[in-house]
C-alpha cells in the first residue's frame, strides 16, 4: 500500500518537532506535521520559555535593593507591565518562526489545524482533507484544567497568566505544585499580595520534604502567603470562598492543580490504543501503542512530563522508525528546577524514597550565601546528597538556593555515571562558591539504617 506520507505527527510541541525534524533530514522520511495552535508548544509558547523569563524579570527588584546594599545608587521606577508584554510576544514570536523554519528546512510540511486520527494509517484535517501515513505520532502535549467548582468560569489557568492585561493586586492560587509555586513566586516579585492554597500538607508533593519545606519557608519570607490543608470551595467575581467558610478576596484566582494529557476526541479509543486512567496514552519503552503503526511521545504519554524528556521521546523514535538506530529514552535520573524564589534543583532519590530502599547516609549544607548574606539578607542556602550505606553511591541531590537549577545540571552528570561519595569528596573545591559545599560536606547529618 502507498502513502502520502511517511509520518504524519499530530502535535507541533518540543517532542513533535524533534521527531518530524529528524525522521525527514536525517531519515529520509516524507513528514507532516498538524498543529491547532502556534508552533512551538507548550514549552515554547505558554510553558518553560515565557515562565522562566517572567521569572526573570520579577526577580529585578530585589536585585535592585540588593544593589543599592552594595553600594550602588539605585532609583527605581515602576514596571512597565505593557512594556514588558510586547517585548516578551516578540520574543515568542521569533521562537515560533525560528521552530517553523527548522521544520521548512528539513522539509516537513506543516498543517496549521487541528488533526484527528480515523484508522490505523489515515488522518482527517479540520477542512475534512483526509491523509495517509505509514506512521502517526501523537504529540499533542497536556493542558491545565479547572474542576467543576461553584463559579469555575473566573478563574484562569497557567495559559492565561502569560496574557494578562495588567498585573492584579491580590491573588488567590489553588495549587502546590511546581507551576503553581512558581507563579506565587512571580507575582510576588512584581509586589502582587499572594496567598497560595494546597489540599495537602506541604507545597511540591513528591520532591524532598526537607527541600520542599525549605522553598516554603523562602517563600513565606518573601511575603507569599502559604495555606495549607485548603481548598478553594467556589467563586465569585472579587473573592474565593473555601471549603471552611473563609472568604478570601481575589483580583484574580489562578488554578493551578494539575494537567490532563491532551487526547480528548482524537480518536484513538475507537481504533484500540489504549488510554489510561488520566487521559494518557499508554505505550512501550519505545513509545508505541497497542497499534503498531501508531506511536506517542511528551506529556500526552504522562511519563516524565519535562520538555528534555519528550525531545529525547521523540528523537528515539524517529531514530528507531526511520533511521535503523534503535534506542530508548532513559527516564531514569531526570534532573529538573523548580524556578521559585528560593530555586529548587533535584535529581535522584528523595531521603524518604532512599530510606524506604535501605540503609543510607544523609549529608546536608545549610548556610547564608556570600552575595545576599553582604546584603543583608536572611536567605538560607540548603545542598543535601543522598548515599548509600552499601555501595556509596550517591542516590540523590537536592539544593535550594540561587542558580540551584545551573548547579543540579553539572551534579546530575556524575550521579548519572554513577558517582561515589568518595568521588564528590575527591574533588576540589571552587572557592568560593556556593557549589563548594557538594564536595565539602564530610559528616552525614543523619544515617538511616
Amino acid at each position: 500500500m502507498s502513502f502520502d506520507y511517511d509520518l504524519f505527527v499530530i502535535g507541533g510541541g518540543s517532542g513533535g518537532v524533534r521527531a518530524a525534524r529528524i525522521a525527514a533530514s536525517e531519515g529520509g522520511a516524507r513528514v507532516a506535521l498538524a498543529e491547532e495552535s502556534r508552533m512551538g508548544g507548550t514549552c515554547v509558547i505558554r510553558g518553560c520559555v515565557p515562565k522562566k523569563i517572567l521569572v526573570n524579570a520579577s526577580a529585578f527588584p530585589a536585585l535592585m535593593q540588593d544593589a543599592a546594599a552594595y553600594g550602588w545608587q539605585v532609583q527605581t521606577g515602576a514596571f512597565d507591565w505593557d512594556r514588558f508584554q510586547a517585548l516578551l510576544t516578540a520574543e515568542l514570536d521569533r521562537l515560533e518562526a525560528a521552530y517553523r523554519g527548522t521544520l521548512k528546512n528539513a522539509g516537513v510540511t506543516v498543517h496549521d489545524q487541528r488533526a484527528t486520527v480515523i484508522d490505523p494509517h489515515r488522518v482527517r484535517l479540520a477542512d475534512g482533507t483526509e491523509v495517509t501515513a505509514r506512521h502517526i505520532l501523537i504529540a499533542t502535549g497536556g493542558r491545565p484544567f479547572v474542576p467543576d467548582i461553584p463559579g469555575a468560569e473566573y478563574a484562569v489557568t497557567s495559559n492565561e497568566m502569560f496574557h494578562l492585561p495588567a498585573l492584579p493586586g491580590k491573588v488567590v492560587i489553588m495549587g502546590g505544585g511546581f507551576i503553581a509555586c512558581e507563579f506565587a513566586c512571580i507575582l510576588a516579585g512584581f509586589g502582587v499580595q499572594v496567598t497560595l492554597m494546597c489540599r495537602a500538607g506541604q507545597i511540591l508533593r513528591g520532591f524532598d520534604d526537607e527541600a520542599r519545606t525549605h522553598v516554603a519557608q523562602g517563600m513565606v519570607a518573601r511575603g507569599v502567603t502559604i495555606l495549607t490543608g485548603t481548598e478553594v470551595a467556589s467563586l465569585q467575581p472579587g473573592q474565593a470562598t473555601t471549603t471552611d467558610g473563609a472568604v478570601h478576596p481575589a483580583d484574580l484566582v489562578l488554578y493551578a492543580t494539575g494537567r490532563v494529557p491532551n487526547t480528548a476526541g482524537l480518536g484513538l479509543e475507537s481504533l484500540g490504543v489504549q488510554i489510561g486512567p488520566k487521559g494518557q496514552i499508554l505505550v512501550d519503552q519505545y513509545s508505541q501503542t497497542a497499534v503498531p503503526s501508531i506511536f506517542a511521545v511528551g506529556d500526552v504519554t504522562d511519563r516524565i512530563n519535562l520538555t528534555p524528556v519528550a525531545i529525547r521521546e521523540g528523537h528515539a523514535f524517529a531514530d528507531t522508525v526511520f533511521g535503523a538506530k534503535p534506542w530508548t529514552a532513559d527516564h531514569d535520573l531526570v534532573a529538573s528546577a523548580v524556578f521559585t524564589q528560593p530555586e529548587l534543583g533535584t535529581v535522584g532519590l528523595t531521603e524518604e524514597a532512599a530510606r524506604a530502599l535501605g540503609p543510607c547516609e544523609v549529608y546536608t549544607a545549610n548556610f547564608r550565601p556570600m552575595k545576599t548574606l553582604f546584603a543583608g539578607r536572611q536567605d538560607r542556602t540548603l545542598m543535601k546528597l543522598i548515599v548509600a550505606t552499601a555501595t556509596r553511591k550517591v542516590l540523590g541531590c537536592h539544593i535550594v538556593g540561587p542558580e540551584a537549577g545551573e548547579m543540579i545540571q553539572l551534579a546530575a552528570v556524575a550521579i548519572k555515571m554513577g558517582a561515589t561519595k568518595e568521588d564528590f569528596d575527591r574533588t576540589v573545591a571552587v572557592h568560593p562558591t556556593a557549589a563548594e559545599e557538594l564536595v565539602t560536606m564530610r559528616k552525614p547529618t543523619r544515617v538511616h539504617a
